[in-house]
Parts: structure tokens; C-alpha cells; sequence
């Protein structure tokens, strides 16, 4: 008699969690017929320009290197890091240390290794909603409580500290947000993370801030925050970042945490089982770009900000369509379709315009109203079609 169970038992955590949505709807494209014109794939937030050429060849002479063939340092090298604190140093008027940074494989990978770092299961962490899908599964997966804040569109989708405090408790460790925004483009302002810091600290919990687009805030912005600059910041404020956007190296995972010791202490054991190290050769053709190659940076800010402005026209010119929020590399769009769901509205504008951009309802499952554009995916003169191929009611 076979006692075996019909089926594999996995984990019920990750199990009950949606399929990951950009391949989902990616799929939609299939059916396009080309009748409209080229596919506008808005989709998913990738670089849409190649790296430097300075920096593909120090990638290839780092990828040839004998000595960054065997394992790093688990904190990641040393080059990078201290790159890495003096960039960090220069954008935030900060005194960062080399010790005080953490390089991971990505960007996603720095937020699930502080998660296992930070976070027991049955702890209980604040999430602003709409928000980044994968903040969000990651917690689930945990076993760690999400509860979440609504952004207010009418003040362009920033969290109100006062909303957020309200909704600190007895197991709230950590409060997570993303600015620039990942999926409303919002900007959130200095005085709004100064707030959003100072109820952290007097909870006893964490405010963790997602900087991956702080390269592309428009030029009218000032610096990002001031957080650097608090006397215990190191006890109450944990930095994220990836450098796949601004160097266009998504396939090459780098991304980078900065944290105060006790967090650190703590990184180290959870990336010692994770992966060891970052990939080395990327640590160390990376550390060279963030030193010699500022003004290309500072180019490809201008790109990115040449590319919302056109995006503004291009919705300007659509009856019905409104950008609620846009930023660095996001547009949060209300579509004008009434009661039609959000992910019906992909779907018709895939299959029979060719234009894909991700339902809100990946982001919240209260953002039926709602679709967002990675503009920066497409240069200029592609984003000026969406004018005349996007449908109106």
C-alpha cells in the first residue's frame, strides 16, 4: 500500500502568493496583431539605454580576472563599499563609512536580506499601498504581518506621517517605503521622510527607505533627505539602493544596503546562507564607474526627465487619461474606462494596441482605477505615439 501523498507538499506561505505579474501580463503582447504600430512595452522598469562603454570593458577585464574567481568578502569588497560610501556621502551631505555598507546581489535581495535580518515570523511590518509587489510578497513568504497604509493621491500618493504613527502597534518593527516611487513615480519630500523618521523613532521601530531611482529626481528637487544627518540614525533608519538603473546593469545584481552595526551584525549571517558575496567582477567594474563616470550619470538624469516631460504631453493629449503621480522612472495613471477593471484594461490595451503597462491592481487590490507606465522604457519619440494610439472612451 502506498502511503505517499498524491502531491508535494511546499511551502504554503509562498503558495498562496500570486505568480509573479510582469511575465502574466507580458503574455497579453501574444495576441497583438502589429495593426497599431510597433509594441510599446511599458511594462517593466529596465534601463532603456546601454551602459557606458567604459564600463562593458571594465566588466569584461574584471570578468577575466584569476584573483575574483573565489569567494569575497560577505560585506562585499572593499572598493565598492568605499566607493559606494562616498557617493552615498556626496548625495545626502552624509559621513557614511565603508563599514556601514552592505552589497548584495541586487536590489531585491537587499530588501529580503534585511527582512531575515530585521524580522521574526508573527512581527508585523508597515507597507504604503499602492506598493511594490515584491516588498510585499517578500513579507508574506515570511510569515511576517503587512499592514497597510494608504497613500493619499491628493498629496500625489505620499504617505501622511500622522497616518502612518496611527497605525504603528504593539508588533510593529519596521516601516518600509520607496521614493522615487515604485509603481506611482512620487517623490517623497525631505519634510515628509523627516516626519515619517521622527514617529519611527518615537515607536522604537525602523523606517526602511528604497532609494533605487534617487539618480533620476528632477533637477528642481532638492537632495533626497537629511536622514544621514540624525545623531542615531543608525538605530532607526536602514538605506536601499541597486545600481542596476543608474548603470544599467540589471543583469549583473548589485545592490547595496547601508545600516548601523547592530543591523549589520545581523546581515552578515543571513548573507553568509544566502549567497556568500555579490558577484565579484560587477563590485569592482562598478566601484571604477562611480568615480569616472558622473557626467554620464548626469546625462542619463536629463534622458529620464526628457522622457517624463514627453510622457506629461503625451497623456495631455488623451481625453479622460490623467497622470495622478510621475517620477524618475514611473507614471501612476488613472484610465479612463469607468467601472472596467484595471487588469481588463491591460489586457485590450496589449492585445489590441500594443501597448503594455502593469494593472494597479499588482500594486493594491484597491487600484482598479489605476495602470502604471514605466516610461523610461522607451526614448522620446516612441513615447510622443501614445498621443494618437492610446484609446479613449
Amino acid at each position: 500500500m502506498n502511503d505517499m501523498p498524491a502531491h508535494v507538499r511546499v511551502n504554503p506561505l509562498v503558495e498562496r502568493l500570486a505568480p509573479p505579474p510582469i511575465p502574466a501580463v507580458q503574455a497579453f503582447l501574444r495576441r497583438y496583431d502589429g495593426s497599431a504600430g510597433p509594441v510599446i512595452d511599458l511594462s517593466q522598469a529596465v534601463p532603456g539605454y546601454p551602459p557606458h562603454p567604459d564600463l562593458l570593458g571594465w566588466l569584461a577585464d574584471a570578468a577575466g580576472r584569476r584573483d575574483l574567481c573565489g569567494y569575497g568578502d560577505i560585506q562585499g569588497e572593499p572598493v565598492l563599499r568605499k566607493a559606494y560610501a562616498a557617493d552615498v556621502n556626496s548625495a545626502y551631505s552624509a559621513n557614511v563609512d565603508a563599514r556601514q555598507v552592505q552589497i548584495t546581489a541586487g536590489g531585491n535581495q537587499a530588501f529580503f536580506a534585511l527582512a531575515l535580518a530585521l524580522l521574526k515570523p508573527g512581527d508585523d511590518v508597515i507597507v504604503i499601498r499602492p506598493y511594490y509587489f515584491n516588498h510585499e510578497m517578500t513579507l508574506r513568504m515570511l510569515g511576517v504581518g503587512v499592514t497597510l497604509v494608504d497613500a493619499d493621491p491628493e498629496e500625489g500618493f505620499s504617505p501622511v506621517a500622522a497616518r502612518v504613527e496611527a497605525a504603528i502597534g504593539a508588533n510593529t518593527r519596521a516601516v518600509f517605503v520607496v521614493t522615487p516611487n515604485n509603481p506611482t513615480g512620487a517623490v517623497y519630500s525631505p519634510e515628509r521622510l523627516d516626519e515619517l523618521y521622527e514617529a519611527c523613532r518615537r515607536h522604537g521601530v525602523v523606517l526602511v527607505a528604497d532609494e533605487t531611482y534617487r539618480d533620476f529626481l528632477p533637477p528642481e528637487l532638492p537632495a533626497p533627505h537629511a536622514l544621514f544627518g540624525k545623531p542615531d540614525w543608525q538605530s532607526h533608519f536602514v538605506h536601499l539602493y541597486s545600481f542596476s538603473k543608474v548603470f544599467c546593469v540589471p543583469g549583473h545584481r548589485l545592490g547595496a544596503l547601508v545600516c548601523g552595526a547592530e543591523v549589520m551584525e545581523q546581515l552578515a549571517k543571513v548573507m553568509d546562507n544566502l549567497q556568500i558575496c555579490a558577484p565579484r567582477p560587477a563590485q569592482h567594474a562598478v566601484a571604477l564607474a562611480l568615480g569616472a563616470l558622473s557626467a554620464w550619470r548626469e546625462g542619463n538624469r536629463q534622458i529620464i526627465d526628457a522622457r517624463r516631460q514627453a510622457f506629461i504631453h503625451a497623456i495631455a493629449a488623451r481625453p479622460g487619461w490623467q497622470i495622478t503621480s510621475i517620477g524618475a522612472y514611473f507614471a501612476y495613471l488613472r484610465h479612463p474606462f469607468g467601472e472596467e477593471g484595471a487588469m481588463a484594461v491591460t489586457e485590450r490595451l496589449a492585445s489590441e494596441y500594443g501597448i503594455l503597462m502593469l494593472p494597479g491592481t499588482c500594486f493594491g487590490d484597491n487600484q482598479q482605477g489605476y495602470l502604471r507606465a514605466a516610461f523610461a522604457n522607451a526614448d522620446v519619440e516612441v513615447i510622443r505615439t501614445l498621443a494618437t494610439r492610446l484609446p479613449t472612451p
